[in-house]
């Protein structure tokens, strides 16, 4: 999966980033947290457990936007397409979550999928396929309008398959 030859991994973010996520990446605007956390929706995780940890926008991050990058993966190949899937939290009618794509020789992020203001308040999952020929970095990137604590953007189990 990664330059490691680790296997691929799910980030649960119950003890902390797993191996494909950057540590430093995570501040400042992304914070792991759980319901207890005293912070405002959501308050469980994806499956109801309000003492299981995922990562939210913070209410302290100093702009309105974070972004959560993936290490460098390596090119995909035909037989196994690199797919991720995740489960993410719109709270508000502002908020936007992005997934965007980096490609080694790029500097350019591209965007390859896209939510806005659900309203919902509820968790829901999406998967996205990723065929590259060379190295990319896979980014999350979340946008709410206003930092009010009840206003966020959260994302729970990212699960990376084998051809990522």
């Amino acid at each position: 999966c990664f330059n490691s030859g680790s296997s691929c991994e799910k980030c649960d973010f119950e003890t902390d980033l797993c191996e494909a996520l950057r540590e430093l990446d995570l501040q400042p605007g992304w914070i792991r947290r759980n319901g207890w956390s005293g912070m405002g929706p959501p308050y469980s995780d994806h499956n109801g457990n309000d003492s299981a940890y995922f990562v939210s926008l913070s209410s302290e991050m100093r702009s309105s936007s974070a972004a959560l990058r993936t290490n460098v993966f390596l090119p995909t190949e035909k037989e196994h397409v690199c797919q991720i899937t995740f489960h993410y939290w719109i709270s508000q009618m502002s908020g936007t979550l992005m997934v965007g794509l980096q490609k080694h020789s790029e500097d350019t992020v591209t965007n390859i999928w896209q939510v806005s203001g659900e309203l919902q308040n509820q968790w829901k999952t999406a998967t996205i396929t990723i065929n590259s020929t060379e190295k990319y970095e896979v980014i999350f990137w979340g946008m709410v309008e206003t930092q009010r604590q009840d206003e966020t953007i959260a994302i729970d189990d990212i699960t990376f398959s084998e051809g990522c």
